[in-house]
């Protein structure tokens, strides 16, 4: 065995492991100030996808033989620069290989899904109600796909990326956070469309209902050497699976050994979801610097969509 995935290995092993059996072979060090610390340049890439996938039904662990060959196999399906199957699947591929981040491994928790409660790991079903929003914004978006440019996704708008956080998921490339820590205030600084929160670690009150937050307001505290931070005040426009302004987000850092932070998040809103859902997500250290990430800079896409959209108005109009 590699002596660097040692401390890895111990750490999958741990949290392969129910709560009641673990013991705190671990000491997280400390801040100057006395808390946890959880700084540094961190990923959270995976292959491991969020839902336990159908060949993997009932099966919640890997063994890690099978996950090094499931590995092995998503990388040849996902490999960009393949050529095989019709034009369309080559068209599908229009970015190299070179540009994607996805990963090459599974978890090193060996589980086969993000997903851990439900323990079938898939997130619940939606509310009638949220089926109904999901419905009444697709409708709305085939008839006006473009009109102005608040018709496209925040994501093409460069204002927010919905898996960059919260909650904080792997997406395609650009996994990585650094988080830096001050008297009071834990900062995670997102690579993806730069974004940075701001968590103060006091407990204090949150904002009133009526201020609403792209990234929610979060609010810490420390609980033994995890950082809980409850976050409330979305806004009604920047759902995750399709969670609502009222969604009440549980998130928890926890720093298991020399590399790795657990992340683990709780989607609780009633409003959109049957039940609540819980994932878990190693993060393990990367090299930096986080470089920004210019959205606009060289973006013509927004200029054309629009302009297309005017286009395809005035012929329909003759």
């Amino acid at each position: 065995m590699n002596v660097r995935s040692f401390p890895l290995c111990l750490a999958a092993l741990a949290l392969a492991l129910p709560l009641s059996a673990q013991k705190p072979a671990y000491k997280a060090p400390r801040t100057p100030d006395g808390v946890p610390d959880l700084q540094g340049i961190w990923t959270n890439q995976t292959l491991t996808p969020l839902e336990r996938p159908a060949d993997l039904a009932g099966k919640e662990f890997f063994t890690p033989a099978e996950a090094e060959a499931y590995a092995k196999r998503l990388v040849e399906l996902n490999n960009a620069d393949r050529r095989d199957g019709p034009a369309a699947a080559d068209v599908s591929r229009a970015y190299n290989d070179f540009w994607w981040d996805r990963g090459t491994k599974m978890a090193p928790t060996l589980r086969t899904s993000l997903v851990v409660e439900p323990k079938d790991g898939k997130v619940p079903a939606l509310t009638p109600a949220a089926q109904k929003r999901q419905a009444d914004r697709a409708a709305y978006r085939r008839l006006h796909p473009a009109d102005g440019p608040e018709d496209r996704s925040l994501a093409e708008r460069c204002l927010i990326w919905p898996t960059g956080g919260p909650p904080m998921m792997p997406s395609f490339y650009n996994n990585n956070y650094q988080i830096v820590q001050s008297p009071g205030y834990v900062a995670i600084w997102i690579e993806m469309i730069h974004d940075v929160r701001m968590i103060p670690t006091d407990n204090r009150a949150h904002l009133p209902k009526n201020v609403r937050l792209w990234m929610g307001d979060p609010v810490g505290h420390w609980e033994g050497d995890t950082l809980v931070v409850d976050s409330t005040n979305f806004t009604a426009n920047n759902g995750f699976r399709g969670s609502g302004e009222n969604l009440h987000l549980i998130e928890k850092f926890t720093r298991v050994s020399p590399t790795m932070v657990l992340y683990e998040y709780t989607m609780d809103d009633p409003e959109t979801f049957v039940s609540p859902w819980t994932v878990q997500i190693p993060m393990t250290p990367t090299e930096g610097p986080l470089l920004e990430y210019a959205c606009h800079e060289g973006n013509y896409a927004m200029e054309g969509i629009l302009a297309g959209a005017r286009k395809d108005d005035a012929a329909a109009k003759k």
